[in-house]
C-alpha cells in the first residue's frame, strides 16, 4: 500500500469531494470496502481494464495531519494479459493510474517518484 501526499496546502477533500466516485469513474464500480492501518478504503474487486486484478483506494486520515491518499493497484502478470491479447490495456491502465493520482494529489509521476525518494532518505539511519 502507498500513500501519497497532496501538493502543499491542498487537501485530498478538496481535491476530490467525491472519493468513492473518482476511484469508481476511473477503475469500475466500487464492491466495498476495507480497513487498512485504521482506513477505511474503498475497493474495486473487478476493475473495468483487465490489467488491473484488484485496486484498494482511499483516504488515509491522521489527527492533527494533512489526509494522504492510500492506494494498492493489484496488477495481472504482463505475459497473461499480452498472451490474452490484451497489450493495448496495459498502456491504459498506466494512464488510468497517472491520471488518478495527478487529479487526486495534484503531482504528476516524477514529482511523486521524488516525493518517495525523500521519504525513503529521510527514514535512513545516520551512520
Amino acid at each position: 500500500m502507498k500513500q501519497y501526499k497532496m501538493r502543499r496546502g491542498e487537501h485530498l477533500d478538496e481535491r476530490m469531494p467525491d472519493l468513492k466516485g473518482s476511484i469508481e469513474e476511473y477503475f469500475g464500480e466500487v464492491t466495498g470496502t476495507e480497513e487498512y492501518d485504521g482506513h477505511e478504503l474503498y475497493v474495486v474487486e473487478d476493475p473495468e481494464n483487465p490489467v488491473f486484478e484488484r485496486i484498494v483506494a482511499g483516504a488515509a486520515e491522521y489527527s492533527g495531519k494533512k489526509d494522504k491518499l492510500a492506494v494498492h493497484f493489484e496488477e495481472r502478470p504482463a505475459e497473461e494479459v499480452i498472451a490474452e491479447g490484451n497489450a493495448d490495456a496495459a498502456a491504459d491502465a498506466v494512464d488510468a493510474k497517472n491520471s488518478f493520482l495527478l487529479e487526486a494529489t495534484g503531482r504528476d509521476a516524477k514529482s511523486r517518484r521524488d516525493s518517495l525518494k525523500r521519504e525513503v532518505e529521510d527514514d535512513a539511519p545516520d551512520y
